[in-house]
C-alpha cells in the first residue's frame, strides 16, 4: 500500500489571516515502509513570516525571495501524492487546510486524499500523554539529534519512523510477509524429506533352519486356523 507522509511550514498558524505555506515536504512509503523517494520544495509566499514562525523554523524571508510561487509547484506536487492517504501530524487541523486554502486560492481543486492523522492516532493509543513530534520520537527511542528547528522534510522523515511505531514497529509487515515465509519453510521442509525404497530382507539358511524348528515346538499355532 502506497501512503504519503507530509509536513509543511509556514509563514504563520493561521491561513485564515492569510498565511502562506513556505515548504512542503513528502515522504513515500509501501506498507509503512519509506521507499527512498521523497518530494521537497521551498515557496515564495509573496509576504513575510511572523517572529513566532520563523523562531520554529528558522527560514528567513531572504532565502525565500527567489523561489517559485504555489502555483509554480502545485503541478509536480499533485503528481507526486496522486490519490495516495497522506499521512501527517495534525493533518486534519493545519496540513490539510492550509493546503487547500493554497490550492482554492490558486483556482485548483482541493484534496480528497485519505487523511491518516498521526496525531489522532497518538491521542488514542497513549491517552493523557503528550503528543507532540518529539514526544512520540522520545517515546519510540528515535533519534531527534537531527531537529534543531521545525524542517519540512526532516521532520516528514521523522515522523514516517513515528507513523510506523504507531501501527505496532516492524509487524505490519512481518504480518504481510508471514504467510509466504511459511509456505516457504513447508516447501524446504517437503523438498528435503527421502523416499525410502522398499527394503528385502533375506534370511540365511542357518537362521531359517532355526525358525522352522522353533514352529514345530509351538501347538496348535494360531495361522493354522487361517490356513
Amino acid at each position: 500500500m502506497r501512503e504519503i507522509v507530509l509536513d509543511i511550514e509556514t509563514t504563520g498558524l493561521e491561513y485564515k489571516e492569510d498565511h502562506k505555506i513556505i515548504e512542503i515536504a513528502c515522504v513515500e512509503l509501501s506498507n509503512f515502509i519509506p521507499t527512498g523517494e521523497i518530494y521537497q520544495t521551498f515557496i515564495n509566499p509573496e509576504r513575510k513570516s511572523n517572529s513566532s514562525a520563523k523562531e520554529k523554523h528558522g527560514i528567513s524571508d531572504d532565502f525565500l525571495k527567489d523561489k517559485k510561487l504555489f502555483r509554480e509547484i502545485a503541478s509536480d506536487f499533485l503528481k507526486f501524492i496522486k490519490n495516495s492517504p497522506i499521512v501527517a501530524h495534525n493533518g486534519l487541523l493545519f496540513d490539510v487546510p492550509f493546503l487547500n486554502y493554497e490550492l482554492k486560492s490558486n483556482k485548483l481543486n482541493i484534496l480528497k486524499n485519505p487523511i491518516v492523522d498521526t496525531l489522532i492516532l497518538a491521542k488514542e493509543k497513549f491517552p493523557g500523554a503528550l503528543a507532540n513530534l518529539d514526544a512520540l520520537c522520545r517515546r519510540f527511542d528515535i533519534d531527534l539529534s537531527v531537529r534543531k528547528t521545525h524542517n519540512a522534510l526532516i521532520d516528514a522523515k521523522l515522523l514516517a519512523k513515528v507513523y510506523l511505531e504507531l501501527k505496532g514497529g516492524q509487524q505490519p509487515n512481518l504480518i504481510l510477509n508471514s504467510k509466504d515465509e511459511e509456505k516457504k519453510k513447508d516447501e524446504v521442509k517437503i523438498s528435503k524429506k527421502k523416499i525410502l525404497k522398499d527394503r528385502k530382507f533375506v534370511l540365511s539358511n542357518e537362521d531359517e533352519k532355526k525358525h522352522k524348528d522353533f514352529l514345530k515346538k509351538i501347538k496348535n499355532p494360531i495361522w493354522n486356523q487361517y490356513k
